[in-house]
C-alpha cells in the first residue's frame, strides 16, 4: 500500500460516513486496512466519530474537514479514521468511557479521539473549532502539538495508556458479597429523581434537558402522587414546548433552555418509541386529553415520514436544512399569518406564540403552546395546523438518515405495540409488526442478527442492545396480536444472549459478543445513557420470558445480572433495571385468556385500561405452543398465573378484576 492514503468513505454504506466521502481528509473507515497502515507509518489515529444529524459534527466538518489546507496537515500527521457511532455503538461507548477518564469530563458528539496505533486512546475533546474561541483551542494547531508528542513523548503516552487500560479495566462491574436483593433502591431512585426535580418546567436538572422516556416511565409505574406528579408535569411540559414538533408530531432530541422551548433539531428514532409508549400509558392512567394527542401524532409521524415501504423504521431526521439549523421548522409571524384565514389567525397567533417576540436567534419563531386554547377554538387550531404542515412540506427538508437499526426499531415497535394496545389503534400494530416482519426477513443470518441494514444491505454483527431490545419488543407484539412464530423467535433471542453475551462467571452481558472483534475493551453497559441500558433490558426481558414459560436458565440469568449490577441499582441512570428488580422480588402475574376472539379480544382491551401487566389473549383456534395451551371453550376463561402456577379458570371479568387489584 502507498504511504498516500485516499479517502475510502465512498465505499461504505453509511449516511453519515458517505456525507464525508469527498472531503480532502484522507478519510478511512474502521477496520483492520487503516489500523495497519497506522503501524506501518507509525502515525497516530484520529479518530472522528459522529452521525448523520448531529449538527455540531456538520459544523466541524464545514470548518475544517471539508478545508484543503486542514486536511493536508491532518493527512500528513494522522492515519484518519471516521465512525458512525449509530453503526459502531462498541466504538462509540469505549471512546466515550476513554474521553471521561482522559478530561474528567462528559463526552459528545463529534467525538474527536488521537489513539495510538493499537488503538489506545491518549487525548481527546469533541467538537474544536477551526480557530480558537470558546475556550476552545484552535484544531490544526491542537492536531499538530498532538502529532508532535506521539513523535517525542512517546514513553510518557505509553505510561498513560498503561494507566488507562486499568482504569477501563476497573470499570467493569465486580461480583460482590452483597446482601439478597430488596426494594431500597426502587426508593433511593425515585428519591434522586424527585430531589433533581425542575418544580416550574418539569424535567430534572439545568438546560440543557432531556427527555429521559426511562426515568420518566419508572416515576408513572411508581405508588404515591409526588413520582406520577413529577412525571406529568414534565409531559406536560414537554407536549407544550419547543422539544415537540406542534406541527409535524415527534420530539427533537433535546431542550438547549430548561423550558424546552428550543431544541437541537434533530429527530432521533430510539427518543419516540419510547416517548409514544409513555404519552399512551400517561394517559391511560391519568385521561388527560394532551397526552392521546401526542401519542396519536407522534404515531402518524413515525408512520408517515418514518417508516420505510419494506417496513423497517429510518434512523433519524437532520437538525439542518439548506446549511442551517432548524430552517425547516421555524417561521417568520407574517408568514403564518398569510397562510391562514383571520379566525384561525386571532387563535393560532396567541397559541403559539407568534404575539410574542421571536425565540429562534432573535430573529423567527419556533412555535410552541404559549397558551391554552378553548374548546370552541380547537377546531381553528386544527385546521390552522394542516394549513401550515402542507405550506412546510414545500420547504428543501431535512436529510433523512434511511439506516434501519435494529436497536432503534425495536424500541420503537415496542411503543407502537403498546400505543396501539392502549389507545385501541390496529393500524399503529400493524405498522410495528411490519417492522418486526422486516427485520426477520433482512437482518437474520444463519440464527444471528445483523445490526444494520442500509440500501439493500444488511451488515455488522449485531450488539447486546439489538438482542435485548428486540426481546422486549416481541413480548409487547405478543401482548398485542399473539403469533406463534414471535414466541420462538423470543426463545431464540434468549438463548443467543446466555450463549454468545452473558458473562458467564461473574453474570451480566457484554456489548459485545463473545466472537467479536477484538477491541481495547469490552464493555458490560451498567447506566442508562440516550439509550435504556443493554443490561438492564436484558435482565428484565429474560425474567419475563422466564415466568412465561416455567424457564430457570432465563429466571437465572437475570437474577445473575441483578446480583452483578446491585452496588449500582440505587443510583440515578439505573431506572431500566428497576423493572426487572421488582419483578425479582415480586414474580409479576400473567394473565391468559382462551376462548371466542371477539369476547377475548374485549377482555384484553378492558384489562389493559386498568392494568399494566403481561397478557396474552389466545382465542379459539389459534396456533398455540404446547406450554401455553389452554382448553378452548366457548366463553373467556382466564388464567391467573404467577411463575408456573395458575389459578383454576375464571369466567368473570369482575373477578379477574379484583384478584388482580388485590396482587398489586
Amino acid at each position: 500500500m502507498p504511504d498516500s492514503l485516499h479517502n475510502r468513505l465512498g465505499e461504505e454504506t453509511s449516511p453519515y460516513l458517505r456525507q464525508h466521502a469527498a472531503n480532502p481528509v484522507a478519510w478511512q473507515p474502521w477496520d483492520e486496512r487503516a489500523r495497519a497502515a497506522a503501524r506501518r507509518l507509525d502515525r497516530p489515529i484520529l479518530l472522528s466519530v459522529g452521525y448523520s444529524a448531529c449538527h455540531w459534527c456538520h459544523v466541524m466538518a464545514h470548518e475544517s474537514f471539508e478545508d484543503a489546507a486542514v486536511a493536508e496537515k491532518l493527512n500528513q500527521w494522522f492515519v484518519n479514521i471516521k465512525v458512525d457511532r449509530e453503526e459502531r455503538p462498541d466504538l462509540d461507548l469505549i471512546y466515550q468511557n476513554a474521553h471521561q477518564l482522559l478530561t474528567g469530563r462528559p463526552g459528545g458528539w463529534p467525538l474527536t479521539m488521537f489513539l495510538t496505533p493499537d488503538g489506545m486512546p491518549f487525548f481527546g475533546g469533541t467538537y474544536f473549532p477551526k480557530a480558537p474561541r470558546y475556550g476552545l483551542p484552535g484544531f490544526v494547531d491542537l492536531c499538530e502539538r498532538v502529532a508532535d508528542a506521539y513523535q517525542t513523548r512517546r514513553a510518557e503516552i505509553e505510561r498513560q495508556n498503561g494507566s488507562l487500560q486499568e482504569a477501563l479495566d476497573r470499570s467493569l462491574p465486580r461480583v460482590e458479597a452483597v446482601a439478597a436483593l430488596d426494594a431500597a433502591p426502587l426508593a433511593a431512585v425515585r428519591a434522586a429523581l424527585l430531589a433533581s426535580f425542575d418544580r416550574e418546567d418539569g424535567g430534572f436538572g439545568a438546560a440543557p434537558k432531556f427527555p429521559h422516556a426511562t426515568d420518566l416511565a419508572f416515576l408513572l409505574r411508581q405508588d404515591g402522587a409526588n413520582g406520577k406528579e413529577a412525571a406529568y408535569l414534565t409531559l406536560s411540559r414537554m407536549a407544550a414546548g419547543g422539544i415537540y414538533d406542534q406541527l409535524g408530531g415527534g420530539f427533537y432530541r433535546y431542550s438547549v433552555d430548561a423550558r424546552w422551548e428550543i431544541p437541537h433539531f434533530e429527530k432521533m428514532l430510539y427518543d419516540n418509541g419510547p416517548l409514544l409508549a409513555l404519552y399512551a400509558e400517561a394517559w391511560r392512567q391519568s385521561g388527560e386529553p394532551a397526552y392521546r394527542r401526542v401519542a396519536e401524532e407522534t404515531a402518524e409521524w413515525l408512520m408517515r415520514d418514518m417508516q420505510a415501504p419494506a417496513g423497517g423504521y429510518y434512523a433519524a431526521l437532520d437538525a439542518d436544512a439548506e446549511g442551517e439549523e432548524g430552517r425547516y421548522y421555524v417561521w417568520q409571524r407574517d408568514e403564518v399569518r398569510a397562510l391562514l384565514t383571520a379566525a384561525e389567525w386571532r387563535v393560532a397567533e396567541r397559541h403559539w406564540g407568534l404575539d410574542l417576540p421571536p425565540n429562534f436567534e432573535n430573529r423567527a419563531w419556533h412555535l410552541r403552546s404559549a397558551a391554552a386554547v378553548d374548546a370552541a377554538d380547537r377546531a381553528l387550531v386544527a385546521s390552522a395546523r394542516a394549513k401550515l404542515l402542507r405550506a412546510r412540506a414545500h420547504r428543501a427538508p431535512p436529510g433523512r438518515d434511511e439506516k434501519i437499526l435494529v436497536s432503534w426499531n425495536a424500541l420503537t415497535i415496542a411503543g407502537m405495540a403498546r400505543a396501539a394496545r392502549i389507545l385501541d389503534r390496529p393500524a399503529w400494530l400493524d405498522s410495528a409488526r411490519r417492522a418486526l416482519d422486516f427485520i426477520r426477513a433482512a437482518l437474520r443470518r444463519d440464527g444471528r442478527l445483523l445490526a444494520v441494514h442500509t440500501d439493500g444491505r444488511a451488515h455488522l454483527d449485531a450488539y447486546l442492545d439489538d438482542y435485548a431490545f428486540l426481546l422486549a419488543a416481541l413480548l409487547e407484539a405478543m401482548q398485542s396480536r399473539f403469533v406463534a412464530a414471535d414466541l420462538a423467535w423470543a426463545v431464540e433471542l434468549a438463548d443467543a444472549l446466555l450463549e454468545r453475551f452473558e458473562d458467564a462467571a461473574d453474570g451480566g452481558f457484554y456489548f459485545t459478543a463473545h466472537d467479536h472483534e477484538a477491541l481495547v475493551h469490552r464493555p458490560k453497559p451498567a447506566f442508562d445513557n440516550a439509550l435504556p441500558a443493554g443490561n438492564g433490558i436484558a435482565a428484565c426481558a429474560l425474567q419475563r420470558l422466564g415466568h412465561l414459560l416455567g424457564e430457570t436458565r432465563y429466571l437465572d440469568a437475570a437474577a445473575r445480572t441483578l446480583r452483578l449490577f446491585q452496588p449500582q441499582l440505587a443510583h440515578p441512570g439505573s431506572a431500566s433495571f428497576l423493572d426487572a428488580l421488582a419483578e425479582a422480588l415480586a414474580p409479576p402475574a400473567i394473565v391468559l385468556l382462551r376462548g371466542p376472539a371477539g369476547e377475548v379480544a374485549d377482555w384484553q382491551h378492558r384489562l389493559t385500561q386498568q392494568w399494566n401487566g403481561l397478557c396474552l389473549a389466545l382465542p379459539n383456534g389459534l396456533d398455540v405452543p404446547a406450554v401455553l395451551a389452554k382448553p378452548e371453550s366457548d366463553r373467556v376463561n382466564a388464567w391467573l398465573c404467577s411463575g408456573v402456577s395458575c389459578l383454576p379458570p375464571i369466567a368473570e371479568f369482575d373477578e379477574l378484576r379484583q384478584l388482580i387489584l388485590r396482587r398489586r
